[in-house]
């Protein structure tokens, strides 16, 4: 940011004040809504990385505990996670609730800024707010909230680290980070891999080998546990045919085809939407396109993860940015109008509602695809990022 850039931005810090004020009063319902709940049914996700952080504390083993009836959630994440889940488990479940709440808003404002920057270059204030307000509705940022997720954390993470220009952190660092704590952006290596940005590859490598290798020095007995028994357990991740389950594998679970088969037909194809969705990310960071290029990487963790719940779908806010540009192609709108829409509303359940309603006439097949339509959608969004959009900036 220039000097001059920094004085409109203090002169206009009266208009960034109106901002959060409109931000915190759009969010209200949705965090009363769910902070507000009984406790057992009140950011389960949260309640999942304290309690990692209090079995440390306690020198209990990690991956043999569960969270209080009724939820019994294990804890699924790597051991750095549980460490770094200690000072989560210092505060009160009260302010642990409120402090993480306004972190997931933080790094939405990072995600939401970073991605739309391109249409936010004259730093007008109400364009962002009206974008936050936008996003903080898309059933996956909603899911955020509700769960006490750390989604979109990893996402401002990854998406900075790759697109900010000049960062005051080790470029790579933060996808390390990330990768470490979470391991489904580890994609983002891959994607590092194929565009040849090895000084950033071998930093986000660095890093996570050293916050893995880190928890064998510290606490040997969870390290083990985790990366040889609760790693190969998928059903601690919880039922994969749910339908929040939005992954390739888990909309071929639902079709209830024999294990082999499904497996099969997984793997080729995961391997042509790894393929395809890769390629598009190398040919857009040759266009020097960055934000495409991560979007399309993060919607390959989603797609090809064995799991991927819908709020891990958060990367449809730099999806949108993406689509939308620099704000001047009206069509590159109303794509992205759509697309915003289409995860607002809870399509996969009106599929489980259409398949439970057994209406004369209507195939149980087509509540079945509306059931997928998070992760068909997400499959469509690849094609749009790899086939249309590069069209649409030769039109522009």
């Amino acid at each position: 940011m220039t000097s001059g850039e920094v004085r409109v931005v203090r002169r206009q810090w009266w208009a960034w004040a109106v901002v959060v004020l409109v931000v915190a009063a759009a969010a209200a319902p949705l965090v009363v809504m769910w902070l507000t709940n009984p406790d057992d049914q009140r950011l389960v996700d949260l309640d999942v990385y304290r309690t990692g952080g209090q079995m440390l504390l306690e020198g209990r083993p990690v991956y043999d505990y569960f969270t209080p009836a009724p939820q019994l959630l294990p804890f699924t994440y790597p051991p750095v996670a549980a460490m770094l889940a200690v000072a989560l488990a210092e505060m009160s479940w009260g302010t642990a609730q409120w402090v993480w709440t306004a972190g997931i808003f933080a790094a939405l404002a990072v995600t939401v800024w970073l991605s739309f920057r391109q249409a936010l270059r004259k730093y007008v204030p109400w364009a962002f707010a009206a974008l936050m307000v936008a996003c903080v509705y898309l059933m996956p940022i909603r899911d955020q909230v509700r769960f006490g997720q750390v989604d979109i954390l990893l996402v401002a993470l990854c998406l900075a680290d790759c697109v900010v220009k000049r960062p005051w952190w080790p470029r790579g660092f933060l996808i390390g980070l990330a990768t470490a704590v979470k391991l489904t952006p580890g994609v983002f290596l891959i994607y590092l891999l194929i565009t040849r940005q090895w000084r950033t590859f071998f930093m986000a490598a660095f890093t996570t080998a050293v916050l893995t290798l880190l928890p064998f020095a510290v606490i040997p007995r969870d390290a083990f546990q985790f990366w040889f028994s609760a790693l190969l357990d998928p059903n601690r991740l919880g039922a994969n045919a749910a339908t929040t389950n939005q992954s390739i594998r888990g909309m071929l679970i639902r079709l209830y085809l024999p294990e082999t088969a499904t497996s099969a037909i997984w793997l080729v194809i995961v391997a042509v939407v790894a393929w395809y969705g890769f390629r598009g990310a190398r040919d857009a960071y040759k266009a020097n396109d960055q934000l495409t290029a991560v979007a399309l990487v993060g919607l390959m963790a989603v797609l090809l993860s064995p799991v991927a719940w819908i709020h891990h779908l958060a990367w449809v806010v730099v999806v949108l940015g993406a689509i939308v540009g620099d704000g001047r192609d009206p069509v590159r709108l109303r794509v992205a109008a759509g697309v915003w829409l289409y995860y607002v509303v809870p399509i996969p359940w009106w599929g489980v509602s259409l398949k439970a309603a057994e209406i004369p006439g209507v195939s149980p097949v087509l509540g079945k695809i509306v059931q997928n339509g998070y992760g068909l959608g997400a499959l469509v969004l690849v094609w749009l990022l790899v086939a249309w959009l590069p069209k649409r900036r030769q039109i522009a």
